[in-house]
């Protein structure tokens, strides 16, 4: 079927949930022959002045922590402040199909008839870093079309930390007594999240003392700024305006917001170039270092993360 990119763009902007899932749909396609297409919207989509307004937030955590029961939450406490949300859940891929198993898609609840709530599920297609290769595009779908856009990982293990490239603001969820706080440590995940959130916060005691533990590890590793950890709780509701309020403060006390956007494409781009050219085509290009300050320049030209890997293929 013919794509009208300039229409879509267009319906996406004015939040159409058609071609807001026709577009992902589009950047989800791999075959060379769409490339042109793809790229044609994402310069339409970067255009919208919403992009800039959008907040975006990666949602990570080990599986069963209740990540999607808590963006299921933070969609009703958006909402109820007025805000449209824009949801990713990047599930693991099917064995047999290879598309999305729909887990968490499937826990998240929302009125279905509401026009400014829009869920999409997206196949992880076996990435180990918790997200999808087309997962930046879809963010960028999302960006020109809500106020927030929620990202959810895959859930798989300890080395989801792709999502750092395409949000704002990182969240990592835990729960009490889940025995991951030393293999949070090992695995350096600490040092990815802005902010951090205790789930199932109803345990009482329990998780008091999860909560000690993390302020504990945050500390002893000695970072500059300690991300502030919030208790929250989807079976009472404790925490989760407080968690809105922690979220959208991060977001506001970013320096530069486009600079900022400028490096997490950048290192998104360096990702998606080594996974299609390998590392001799990085090498080609002069290295990981080099290959980042091209990618990064063409960025902060008005470049998508997809366009500017497209603008350096190995030589």
């Amino acid at each position: 079927m013919s794509v009208d990119v300039t229409e879509l763009a267009r319906g996406v902007t004015t939040r159409s949930a058609v071609s807001v899932a026709r577009a992902i749909s589009l950047v989800e396609d791999r075959r060379p022959a769409q490339e042109p297409k793809i790229l044609s919207l994402l310069a339409n989509l970067a255009k919208s002045p919403n992009v800039a307004a959008c907040r975006r937030v990666g949602i990570t955590g080990p599986p069963g922590v209740g990540k999607s029961s808590l963006v299921s939450a933070l969609c009703r406490a958006l909402r109820a402040q007025g805000h449209s949300v824009g949801v990713l859940a990047v599930d693991p891929s099917s064995p047999r199909s290879g598309g999305a198993l729909l887990g968490d898609r499937a826990r998240i609840v929302h009125d279905p008839d509401d026009g400014d709530v829009f869920i999409r599920s997206m196949a992880s297609g076996g990435h180990l870093g918790g997200l999808a290769r087309a997962a930046g595009a879809a963010v960028d779908v999302l960006s020109a079309a809500y106020d927030w856009v929620l990202v959810e990982t895959t859930g798989v293990g300890q080395s989801e930390t792709d999502i750092e490239h395409v949000a704002d603001t990182v969240l990592l969820v835990i729960q009490p007594a889940s025995g991951d706080m030393l293999q949070f440590i090992k695995a350096g995940i600490l040092e990815i999240p802005d902010v951090l959130a205790v789930n199932k916060a109803d345990l009482g005691e329990v998780a008091a003392r999860a909560g000690a533990e993390l302020r504990a590890a945050l500390e002893a590793l000695g970072t500059a700024r300690t991300p502030p950890v919030v208790h929250t709780s989807t079976l009472t509701g404790e925490g989760i305006d407080e968690l809105v309020r922690v979220l959208a403060e991060h977001r506001d006390d970013i320096a530069d917001l486009s600079a900022r956007r400028i490096e997490k494409s950048a290192q998104w781009a360096l990702r998606l170039f080594t996974h299609r050219y390998g590392e001799l085509g990085v090498d080609d290009r002069g290295g990981p270092s080099a290959l980042r300050a091209e990618l990064s320049r063409l960025i902060a030209s008005g470049a998508s993360s997809l366009s500017a890997v497209a603008q350096l293929a190995p030589r």
